[in-house]
């Protein structure tokens, strides 16, 4: 922001936080810290309030909680506007950001650090249907050539001391959701994967819901792979909808894949899964599978195999891994039911039985150490 001011005479920027009951919760103090550090202060008019730029510009900072439709339009002729701690923005509050800022070429910025999937941040860049004309980017402490040795010290404390934090405080994943999950992001970001080798065996797995009102669960629809003694979770189709929808979409990711098999619980209507997925497309190959015990027992063998560094994600699964972190040996601690996360389990468990039958052990970090700050996503 202070080499667009520089570079552009009259420039205007705008600095808002969700709540600011005073500057000194705002980022004027990094700006003008970034001021002298550039060598510009004798450019740049440091006041109370705002900072006025070259070229009769400013720099103002505001708490978007404080103002309405009306009192916001005072910033419409501004360049940019930066939203920091953007995971606090309500959805009324950037609702009120964006069509304010309308200035020929003017642009909107966001730094956070993601606390869920359905922050109104998060769900703007990162859903479904992210602006076509928005860059997002992710970056980490690896990404940071100058990072100090004190964080350094700091991050790998975190690592040992305080693992259901580590994720969200170091990686930038979402909060960990319950106490005593028996997933973590940590682990499921260790082993990590750009792309998979290539694979012996695919299957669809599908946790179909019950009902398709508006309000009703997603069916789960996931698909994995296995190579050796490896598994990959290769895609997630998950959607709500008709069972001929959730036939039609399961069977288009099928093909896209090139899969072996469609895995269905039988005790979930499975007599209604395979017609609906055979009425679609006669003669699939569905495999029926029988749930003798809870979701939450079926799911423990399965993330053994993810603390055995056994099953990787070939990119990021933002709901499927929310699920997986909000379920515990007592049960799923989220909102409804975890649709993803079972067919997911569904399609380990049709894919990896020879090693769900050995006893899985847990790595020792003590031996491999905690992840380097030269991997993120290992090929």
């Amino acid at each position: 922001m202070v080499a667009y001011a520089v570079r552009k005479k009259g420039f205007r920027g705008l600095c808002v936080r969700e709540v600011q009951k005073s500057l000194k919760e705002s980022s004027k103090r990094l700006i003008e810290d970034k001021i002298i550090g550039l060598g510009q202060g004798a450019n740049f008019d440091i006041q109370a309030a705002e900072i006025k730029t070259p070229g009769g510009g400013v720099i103002s900072f505001a708490g978007l909680q404080d103002h309405t439709a009306e009192s916001v339009k005072s910033y419409e002729g501004y360049d940019i506007a930066w939203a920091e701690e953007a995971q606090t923005l309500s959805e009324r509050s950037l609702e009120l950001l964006r069509p304010t800022i309308r200035a020929p070429g003017s642009e909107i910025w966001a730094s956070w650090n993601p606390r869920s999937p359905s922050d109104p941040i998060d769900k703007f860049f990162r859903g479904l249907t992210p602006p076509a004309n928005a860059i997002i980017r992710k970056l980490n402490y690896t990404d940071n050539p100058w990072f100090p040795q004190e964080l350094e010290e700091e991050r790998l404390h975190d690592f040992t001391a305080n693992r259901d934090r580590y994720a969200h405080i170091w990686l930038g994943e979402y909060e960990p959701s319950v106490s005593g999950a028996i997933w973590d992001r940590t682990i499921l970001h260790t082993y990590r994967r750009s792309t998979a080798p290539d694979l012996e065996r695919i299957v669809v797995a599908i946790d179909p819901a019950v009902s398709a009102e508006a309000d009703s669960d997603e069916h789960g629809i996931i698909v994995a792979g296995r190579a050796g003694e490896r598994a990959y979770v290769l895609d997630d189709a998950s959607l709500r909808g008709t069972p001929r929808q959730w036939a039609e979409r399961a069977l288009s990711i099928y093909d896209k894949w090139d899969a072996d098999a469609i895995v269905i619980e039988r005790n979930q209507g499975g007599d209604m899964c395979r017609h609906t997925l055979q009425t679609v497309r006669p003669g699939v190959s569905v495999i029926e599978v029988i749930a003798t015990r809870g979701k939450h027992v079926r799911a423990e063998p399965i993330a053994a195999l993810y603390h055995a560094g056994k099953v990787s994600h070939v990119g990021t699964f933002d709901k499927l891994e929310d699920q997986l972190c909000q379920i515990t040996a007592a049960g799923y601690e989220g909102k409804g039911s975890p649709d993803r996360a079972d067919a997911m389990v569904w399609a380990l468990t049709e894919l990896m039985p020879p090693l769900l039958r050995k006893k899985t052990s847990h790595i020792n970090w003590d031996d491999d150490g905690p992840p380097s700050a030269s991997g993120w996503m290992r090929s």
